[in-house]
């Protein structure tokens, strides 16, 4: 059970403040969707696109053994960030 806390920690920090609850802010703020909608829309949508990621995950778990897929995906995380930032000094 504490390893569901932690992935539900993670993710819901994650997810505070990026582009897709900052997407979601913006369809709940029209006056033309109601506000059940827009939180049934952008809720499917994370659980289909984390569904995915499950799967991918699982089944890049099963045939890529060899490498860590933790440290995969710091090395990720990382390039990530170090592409934002050399992005944001080439303006």
């Amino acid at each position: 059970m504490p390893q569901i806390w932690s992935i539900f920690i993670s993710i819901f920090l994650a997810e505070l403040g990026d582009k897709t609850q900052l997407s979601t802010v913006l369809f709940a703020s029209d006056k033309s969707l109601s506000p059940l909608s827009v939180f049934l829309a952008s809720a499917g949508a994370l659980a289909l696109s984390s569904l995915l990621a499950v799967f991918f995950g699982n089944v890049l778990g099963k045939y890529m053994q060899f490498i860590p897929l933790k440290l995969m995906a710091g090395v990720c995380f990382i390039g990530i960030g170090c592409w934002t930032v050399w992005d944001h000094f080439q303006k």
